[in-house]
């Protein structure tokens, strides 16, 4: 995927940002069902979201995707597709750029860890109010296949700036 350039802000200047970390949010449908998950710890705790994590010393995202998944509910996704980069800055000096797959298969059983319970839930009826808010604005172009890059400021739970580009073909 190209990489686009980064809006105006009104909180930083993107162009010179760098992430203190990065991380990979990996989302597997089955149809018309999405697999999400309940976290229990870490950042986003209590929210709705995909399996996901931050990216080990030597791993790439792809390889840290499968990982994560694994490690959170069980199975190991077999058909990993990259479908977008979202970038976030909290106003506390936390910064966070994620990389973001889909994948239609995957092996092994569906399992609740200490970090994570899985669900299904209808592409049709996701649980936005549950997530964290910059979802709403990039989950239906991820549903759709249409790559996207995502920029969002956040103070705490609270977004206060975001910027989104999809492609218009999947």
């Amino acid at each position: 995927m190209p990489v686009l350039s980064p809006p105006p802000s009104v909180h930083l200047d993107w162009a010179s940002w760098i992430p203190r970390e990065r991380g990979v949010l990996l989302f597997i449908r089955d149809g018309s069902r999405i697999l999400l998950i309940e976290k229990k710890r870490g950042l986003g705790a209590g929210k709705v979201n995909g399996p996901g994590g931050r990216i080990d010393p030597g791993e790439t995202p792809a390889e840290a995707a499968v990982r994560e998944t694994r490690e959170e509910v069980g199975i190991t996704p077999t058909d990993i597709r990259e479908i977008g980069r979202l970038n976030f800055h909290f106003l506390d000096g936390y910064s966070l750029h994620c990389t973001v797959f889909t994948a239609t298969s995957w092996t092994g059983e569906l399992i609740e860890t200490d970090e994570a319970t899985p669900f299904w839930a209808s592409c049709n009826a996701v649980p936005f109010d549950r997530m964290w808010s910059d979802d709403i604005h990039w989950f239906p172009a991820m549903l759709a296949s249409r790559p996207f890059d995502g920029w969002f400021v956040f103070d705490g739970d609270r977004m206060l700036e975001h910027h989104l580009v999809t492609s218009e073909t999947p």
